[in-house]
């Protein structure tokens, strides 16, 4: 086994010793918030019938625990959830792809683009809920169009700035379009579809939650409105 030298060794420490200062000070945060949040609870500083606090909270989850109820909202919220980010992921990359193949598409499509991806989505999901029902479908479809254009528009952005140099090498090896998208266009895009991925989870997320508030039976987002209405 090759052995590493002194200053590898201590360039490893300092690397380990700054991995724990950070998660140490996450962690501190964390605790230091939520013992302020108490502290203020139980000293009158914030209203806590509005506000909460966490030990009222961790007994209300508790509760929920020991009836099993928390389990099914869960549920139905992954599953919505998990449904609409693996749809836009797949839609979005075969419609980038789409658009980076056809300039004359791109070019004809690009304004409505923008203007989809400029609407509120929270608009949508009432106008989703008439058009196709209170379904999970609907709720599904709600998570997809917070980030479905604009991930589209980001690929299609990523598609057409790789290195030009590579694919005009591919041109001159006489390799085709395909060629170009599969041995330089994807690859050199693995970065920006990774980080997409990043952020349509969470957008994801969030319109499955807005379409649970309006149209749901389970569901965390329903979890919230019936918790909202009864303050409980």
């Amino acid at each position: 086994m090759n052995k590493i030298s002194t200053g590898q060794a201590l360039f490893l420490r300092s690397l380990k010793r700054r991995r724990i200062t950070v998660r140490i000070a996450r962690a501190a945060i964390l605790i230091l918030f939520l013992l302020l949040w108490e502290v203020s609870a139980d000293a009158g500083l914030i209203d806590s019938f509005i506000f909460s606090s966490p030990s009222k909270i961790c007994m209300c989850f508790r509760e929920m625990v020991m009836d099993r109820s928390i389990f099914l909202h869960i549920w139905v919220t992954l599953y919505e959830t998990i449904a609409s980010f693996l749809l836009v992921t797949l839609v979005s990359i075969l419609t980038a792809v789409l658009l980076w193949c056809s300039r004359r598409l791109s070019e004809i499509l690009e304004p409505y683009m923008v203007v989809l991806n400029s609407l509120p989505k929270s608009a949508l999901a009432p106008l989703l809920i008439v058009w196709l029902g209170a379904t999970p479908t609907t709720i599904i479809v709600a998570g997809m169009s917070v980030a479905l254009f604009g991930s589209i528009m980001n690929l299609y952005t990523s598609f057409t700035t790789v290195d030009q140099e590579k694919i005009k090498l591919i041109y001159t090896l006489h390799g085709n379009r395909r060629h170009a998208l599969t041995k330089v266009v994807l690859p050199g895009s693995i970065p920006s579809i990774i980080s997409n991925m990043k952020v349509n989870i969470g957008l994801c997320l969030v319109g499955v939650v807005i379409g649970e508030f309006l149209a749901a039976r389970n569901g965390l987002g329903y979890l919230i409105i019936y918790s909202s209405q009864v303050l409980s």
